[in-house]
């Protein structure tokens, strides 16, 4: 009796899990049905399958605003996330690598103050960072969106790695030292390889939060033809004509599959790079 009260308690949960599941994955299922139907039928139709089935909402979104094609804002969108993905792991890494294992003057300090500016607003940074890269010319180029990712100044990601690398026994830098590796060599022969997990983990987030990011690419990219997949998706809406849904939504659910796709590819990693860095302190 006890087993099949067991049984039926696992079987409702399940269920739940499964409806909660798939509440959660409607909107998606839902925007790729939309782009599949035609732009007079997307809000007549609230079924996800479509009634009428038709391609040409990729075709025309493919196309863009005409001046520039979509294929463009795809080659800007990945440059940036890239290249901010690269440096945010690899200088992050060596300023978490600092604090975790060297000693120098006002370590503790730094950290701290490191700390704050994890939990400052960026909006409070956003004037002032706009003065100082007009100041530099940097205005509708990539620069203020990758430069800064070569100074590791998303504190997140340097605590994160931090309490991963705090994890990590100190004997294998005392067995380097004494085998003559130098600070930097112990940096890149056996720190930077056991962080691995936390390194892709970092990457995972980097890419993901660049290639979402809407506001510094509207802030500092003025031409079309520097603008990435989520300025390229708005130009698709008109406040004061016509929409186009039908584009906008297919050029969405492409948008969606470099994530979709990093995130599967990368998740056993990232699962593990979450786990230690929780488990460690």
């Amino acid at each position: 009796m006890q087993t099949k009260k067991t049984l039926f308690n696992h079987l409702l949960l399940n269920a739940f899990i499964i409806a909660l599941g798939l509440g959660m994955l409607y909107p998606i299922l839902w925007l790729i049905g939309a782009s599949f139907k035609p732009s007079n039928m997307i809000f007549t139709d609230p079924g996800i399958w479509p009634k009428v089935f038709t391609s040409q909402n990729y075709r025309e979104g493919w196309k863009g605003i005409g001046i520039v094609g979509f294929n463009t804002f795809f080659k800007n969108s990945f440059i940036i996330c890239l290249l901010s993905a690269f440096a945010n792991a690899m200088f992050c890494s060596l300023t978490a690598y600092a604090f975790a294992r060297l000693r120098f003057v006002g370590k503790k300090f730094w950290f701290a103050i490191m700390m704050i500016t994890l939990m400052l607003p960026s909006h409070v940074t956003t004037i002032p960072r706009y003065i100082m890269f007009r100041n530099f010319g940097w205005i509708n180029t990539f620069l203020p969106i990758i430069v800064p990712k070569f100074f590791a100044t998303d504190a997140f990601f340097i605590f994160l790695l931090v309490q991963f690398i705090r994890g990590l026994p100190r004997d294998i830098d005392e067995s380097a030292l004494i085998d003559g590796c130098s600070k930097f060599g112990i940096y890149t022969r056996i720190i930077m390889p056991l962080t691995v997990p936390a390194l892709i983990t970092t990457l995972l987030f980097s890419f993901l939060w660049t290639w979402d990011d809407f506001f510094n690419q509207l802030l500092y990219l003025t031409s079309p033809n520097r603008y990435t997949v989520p300025m390229g998706l708005r130009l698709f809406l008109d406040s004061s004509g016509m929409s186009s849904w039908g584009p906008m939504f297919a050029m969405s659910v492409l948008s969606l599959i470099p994530a979709f796709t990093l995130f599967f590819s990368l998740q056993k990693y990232f699962v593990r790079g979450i786990a230690t860095t929780g488990i460690k302190g």
